[in-house]
């Protein structure tokens, strides 16, 4: 497949390639935050989790580790993980559904596999997005919440099927508890249906999981696992080149920088360098039931970039 050039009328603003990183049972792709890229709108990281088959006692669990200023949002396409967090909540979450977790001021979490995938294996495909807390909201209390398939909205149209998983666009709203204007959209096409990408949000990205799309007025195809980010206010009219699964993500970038070390997010580094200082001393709220400990990367080791 051929990628789309940067033409005079070109509607695209950057192409993320994303980083594969291993996490020890699987392998994740990285799109945000990339050299390129820091953040889409209040998005500043996206993983494609998979998709990955286990075998009997491979699956890896994510032990309890700590986040501060963000909202996790994990979706999944395939397999089934067990939420618990140090807010007390436990959840397990299944293809189409919605894990929403806010950190706020400080939260653990571990992610686990279910004892028969341990024991028989089985699957797993999703993705795992982080969304920056406003300003006024990155200290607020911790909050979980966990969204049935069957509540999330679902537009169709010839040749298309749409869900939205998190916050507005295409005249609906989902349940999930947003803090800021933002749009994830999981989105089917049927091959050569065309898709207008809604001109709502400032900033608007896609990533294709399967198929491939290009762009009306523009040659080229879009193929799997690149995070392609639209230029503000442009027209996108996406084409299936084949039968095609996306995700569009969009919103409002906010007025002021974000930092990110490993799992913290905040538009103070003084208040990073805090939350580093709290885990490295287990300052942080623990799970009940759970005593693994993850050391504090050193520096530049994680998340971190540059500023």
């Amino acid at each position: 497949m051929s990628i789309p050039g940067k033409g005079g009328n070109d509607r695209i603003e950057e192409i993320i390639l994303p980083n594969v990183r291993d996490l020890g049972g699987f392998k994740v792709r990285r799109a945000l935050p990339s050299a390129q890229r820091r953040m889409v709108g209040p998005f500043i990281f996206f993983d494609q989790m998979g998709p990955v088959m286990f075998g009997a006692g491979e699956a890896e669990d994510v032990r309890p580790h700590p986040h501060i200023g963000l909202s996790t949002l994990t979706y999944l396409f395939d397999g089934e993980m067990i939420h618990r967090d140090s807010a007390g909540h436990k959840e397990t979450i299944r293809a189409g559904e919605v894990n929403w977790m806010t950190a706020g001021n400080g939260i653990v979490h571990s992610e686990r596999f279910p004892a028969a995938v341990h024991a028989a294996g089985g699957n797993l495909f999703g993705t795992q997005i982080w969304v920056a807390l406003p300003k006024a909201s990155e200290e607020i209390a911790p909050l979980f919440s966990h969204h049935d398939k069957a509540v999330l909205p679902v537009f169709s149209d010839t040749g298309m099927r749409m869900t939205l998983v998190a916050g507005e666009g295409f005249g609906v709203r989902s349940p999930v508890p947003v803090y800021s204007d933002l749009m994830y959209a999981d989105v089917h096409l049927e091959a050569g249906t065309r898709f207008k990408v809604p001109p709502d949000h400032v900033e608007r990205a896609a990533y294709v999981i399967h198929g491939g799309v290009g762009i009306e007025g523009q040659d080229g195809v879009f193929p799997p696992n690149q995070l392609v980010i639209f230029r503000p206010g442009a027209e996108v009219i996406l084409v299936a080149t084949e039968p095609t699964r996306l995700v569009l993500i969009g919103g409002e970038p906010f007025p002021e920088k974000r930092h990110i070390y490993w799992n913290f997010v905040s538009s103070s580094k003084e208040r990073i360098e805090a939350a580093k200082a709290d885990w490295r001393a287990r300052r942080f709220p623990e799970i009940v039931g759970e005593t693994e400990f993850i050391p504090l990367p050193p520096d530049p080791v994680g998340l971190r970039i540059k500023d």
